[in-house]
């Protein structure tokens, strides 16, 4: 229970740090919320909990495909936050991405790539 809180707690700093960083600087925040932090420390988890690697490696490679249809989402967003409220704003991003992430999944499927299943 103890490695339990000790990860929770690491993975918690990290990112409200980001957040308040984020607050003072708009490019360092960004810089740094880009980062693959969440994804870095996930793969060390999973290595410090002695997964296998090939769990890791799948890890890796279902990031990338999974993080390609969430970009077009930081383009639309500040557009139609000078238009709408924050929270339309961002739903509208949510099935935005989601209707994206759908049709990526589609075309890499062509390619052997299957994020669906």
């Amino acid at each position: 229970m103890g490695w339990l809180i000790t990860k929770y707690l690491i993975t918690a700093t990290i990112v409200a740090a980001a957040s308040e960083i984020a607050k003072k600087s708009d490019k360092l925040g960004a810089l740094i919320v880009a980062l693959p932090l969440v994804t870095i420390l996930t793969m060390i988890w999973l290595h410090v909990e002695k997964q296998p690697i090939e769990k890791i490696a799948n890890h890796a490679w279902y990031t990338f495909w999974y993080v390609v249809p969430t970009l077009p989402m930081f383009l639309l967003f500040p557009t139609l936050l000078q238009k709408f409220s924050f929270w339309f704003s961002l739903i509208i991003c949510a099935v935005i991405t989601v209707i994206f992430f759908w049709l990526f999944a589609l075309v890499v499927k062509t390619f052997g790539v299957d994020l669906l299943r």
